[in-house]
Order: C-alpha cells, then sequence, then structure tokens
C-alpha cells in the first residue's frame, strides 16, 4: 500500500512537471540577462489578439526592442488554434495570461475577444492591482462579450453606469467610434500637439506617419492629448490632408482607478499595425510610451535605440491575411524573421463549398467613415441615425446652436463655407 502511494505521488509530480513545461512552450520570451538598460528586472506582457492589423507582427518586433536594448524580460502571447497550437488571430484563446500576474506592464493589442472566464480571470486581475496599460489599435474594442458571460461588463458596447462602453472607455479612455479615413487609401499624419511637446513618451519625436487610416475618438475628460491624428488624401507622408477631415485625438495618455482602488498609468494609440511601425517616429513612440507607462520616464532620451532585432518583413494588413502554420517558438530567438514566409491565405478546398460571407467591419455595422461631431450609438455599437432636415443619413446628432440641422452638417457648411 505504501508503495502504491509512493508511485501516485511520483506520477503526480511528474505530471504536474509536464503540465507546467507545457504551459511555458506555449510562452513566447525574449530576455537577455547579460543586458542592462532601463528595464533589467521589469517584466511586459504583450497580448497579440486582433484580427487585421496584424498584431501577432507588431508586438513580437517591440517586445525585441525593449528586451535586447533595454534590458526587458518580455513575454508574447497569442490567440492561437487549441488543435494544432498555431496562431490563429482573434480566435479568443490566449494561453499563458498568468504572466500578467508577474508583470510589470501589460501591452495590449487585442480585438472582439470573447476569452474564456479563467484567461480572463488574469487580465481582470490585473486591472484590479491598477497594473499599467498600453492599448494599441483596436484595444478600444478590446472585449466582445455576451450578456450572459462573467465578464460583459468589459464590452466595447456596455450600457451600465458603472462601467460605460467597457475596458476601451474605462481604462483605455475611448471605446470603438469609427473608422476615419480608408485603410489602404488614406494613411494618417500624427502631429505633435505644441503644449505636450516637452512630454516624455515625445522625446526625439517630430512627425509620426502610419500607413493605418484613421479613427474617430473623443476621449474622456482628463486624458492628456500627445498627438492628433490628420487623415491624408494618399498612402505618402507628405501627401495632402483631406479637406473634408479635421484632426483627432490619435495618442493620448491617461490614468485609471480599479474598483478597489488602484491606480494605474495608460498609454493608449489608435495606431500600430504592423506596417505603421516601419516608421521611426512612431516606433520610437511607442517604445518611449513602454518605458513611460512603467514608470520609468527618467530613462527615456531622443536617442533610445529603436532598431530592429532580426528580420522584419510585415505582411500588408487585412482581414484573414496572417502568415499561416506558425506557433509562438517560430519566432523566439533574435534572428528568427518576423514572419516566417509561409502562405496568407488557407490553402484552397477541394470539395465544392460556399463561398465565405465577406469579412465585416469593425463592429457589423455597415462601413460608415466619420466626420467631426459624430457619434456612436450605445445600443448598436453603430452611428446613430440622422433625423436631421439637411442630409438625413447615418452619424449625426442634434446641433447644440440650435436652428435647422445637426452637429455634423453645421459643422460640415462652416468647413466649406
Amino acid at each position: 500500500m505504501f508503495s502504491h502511494s509512493i508511485r501516485a505521488a511520483a506520477f503526480l509530480i511528474l505530471a504536474s512537471f509536464f503540465c507546467a513545461a507545457a504551459s511555458a512552450e506555449e510562452s513566447l520570451v525574449y530576455h537577455d540577462s547579460d543586458v542592462q538598460g532601463a528595464g533589467t528586472g521589469k517584466h511586459i506582457v504583450f497580448l497579440a489578439g486582433d484580427h487585421e492589423y496584424r498584431s501577432e507582427e507588431s508586438l513580437p518586433a517591440l517586445a525585441r526592442i525593449l528586451a535586447r536594448h533595454h534590458g526587458f524580460k518580455c513575454t508574447v502571447l497569442f490567440d492561437v488554434d487549441e488543435e494544432t497550437g498555431y496562431l490563429k488571430p482573434g480566435h479568443s484563446n490566449m494561453p499563458g495570461l498568468e504572466a500578467l500576474e508577474s508583470a510589470d506592464l501589460c501591452v495590449m493589442f487585442l480585438r472582439f475577444q470573447n476569452l474564456p472566464d479563467e484567461q480572463m480571470d488574469h487580465i481582470a486581475a490585473y486591472l484590479e492591482r491598477g497594473g499599467p496599460v498600453v492599448g494599441m489599435r483596436t484595444s478600444t474594442h478590446a472585449f466582445k462579450i455576451p450578456a450572459d458571460r462573467n465578464y460583459h461588463k468589459f464590452d466595447f458596447r456596455y450600457g451600465g453606469e458603472e462601467y460605460n462602453l467597457g475596458f476601451g472607455r474605462q481604462v483605455l479612455g475611448e471605446t470603438w467610434a469609427g473608422h476615419y479615413g480608408r485603410n489602404h487609401v488614406m494613411s494618417t499624419r500624427l502631429d505633435v500637439v505644441e503644449s505636450a511637446s516637452d512630454h516624455p513618451v515625445l522625446r526625439g519625436v517630430t512627425r509620426p506617419w502610419v500607413q493605418s487610416g484613421g479613427y474617430w475618438t473623443e476621449p474622456v475628460e482628463g486624458c492628456e492629448i500627445l498627438a492628433m491624428a490628420q487623415p491624408l488624401v494618399a498612402m505618402q507622408p507628405d501627401a495632402d490632408p483631406a479637406s473634408d477631415k479635421t484632426p483627432c485625438p490619435g495618442i493620448w495618455t491617461r490614468e485609471y482607478t480599479s474598483e478597489s482602488g488602484n491606480s494605474g498609468r495608460v498609454f493608449t494609440t489608435t495606431y500600430g499595425a504592423s506596417e505603421d511601425i516601419l516608421d521611426d517616429d512612431f516606433r520610437r513612440t511607442m517604445i518611449n510610451g513602454c518605458l513611460w507607462a512603467a514608470g520609468l520616464e527618467n530613462a527615456i532620451t531622443g536617442e533610445l535605440n529603436i532598431d530592429f532585432v532580426g528580420p522584419y518583413n510585415p505582411v500588408t494588413f487585412g482581414f484573414n491575411s496572417y502568415r499561416r502554420n506558425v506557433s509562438p517558438m517560430d519566432l523566439a530567438g533574435w534572428e528568427s524573421p518576423i514572419m516566417p514566409d509561409t502562405p496568407t491565405r488557407d490553402e484552397p478546398k477541394t470539395e465544392t463549398s460556399a463561398p465565405a460571407p465577406p469579412a465585416q467591419p469593425e463592429n457589423g455595422q455597415p462601413i460608415i467613415e466619420f466626420q467631426k461631431g459624430d457619434r456612436r450609438d450605445s445600443h448598436t455599437g453603430g452611428l446613430a441615425l440622422c433625423t436631421c432636415s439637411v442630409e438625413p443619413g447615418w452619424g449625426c446628432r442634434p446641433s447644440t446652436a440650435g436652428g435647422p440641422g445637426c452637429r455634423r452638417h453645421r459643422g460640415r457648411d462652416r468647413r466649406s463655407g
């Protein structure tokens, strides 16, 4: 009987060991203990899980820079297929989130995640302790969680007053609002706000330019706006500004407070696609933003090393355009390519099947481009219908100035006149 107990205990110990090893193998970690820098002793956890803008490329690239040049330990987590272990962006399965327990900073690039409760538990606990956050692009609408789930309040359309419009609005300072410039047709210039030019995040930064089309934003009060996003008419940094689109906030900082009273720094940008970080100014802004959020602003200089580590060859971002058959550990080491040269489309099926439905825009609503003054509909997540007499349509709200029309069309008349 005693020998059986010993064998059973030994089996449990071995099983526990192999489970821990398997869990560790799912997480990609960049760290060099010989590198001393501002981040020595600090741990950053990156969460890559969007459908379109190739966060699975942007985040490992930024993690390598911060680890190799600045001494951080960087763990990068991805949406993965449970059966194959390959990356599957937007799949709402992100193993390894227990890494947040030791994180000094969380960098999020998520979209419409509906993670299992046991995974969401780690994110909720991190936020409850006031862990600092960097939010990129679609993280304003990081979560799309049904009303019957425990973490429904994180949903980008959540209507409760205690956490109105969910994680995006309550932590990052804004939820999903709408496109403000067409992807792959209109790029975006980020103009530094003069009054914020001395902010540590902007050290060494002149005029970032990104290839992503714009998002309309109206951040909550208390945000410090660092750069205004100006949509351009073409895909060149020196293209003319779009005449019908005035700037809106594109980069800001703030502080959030959890229910338990713990506060954390937040750095938010509505940009960050895989091709966006090719721009030196924008990439420097991201590295500076991570250091600032982690409380290391004294280490930020205009000469920080922001060079890529290893080959970085991003694909043209788009829905379903991710590299197939790639596992997290295929990106291990300093010289593995981001990404491996694998197909960006699934192999065609031999059997006859109905064509896949077209990819949906951000919130399942018609693709609507915002004008200044537009607003979202709190119930649908889309834009509110205009009932004004000037030009009935999407995205309008009554004018506060009185008279015919709505704020959108009165604003448009003012700009055109």
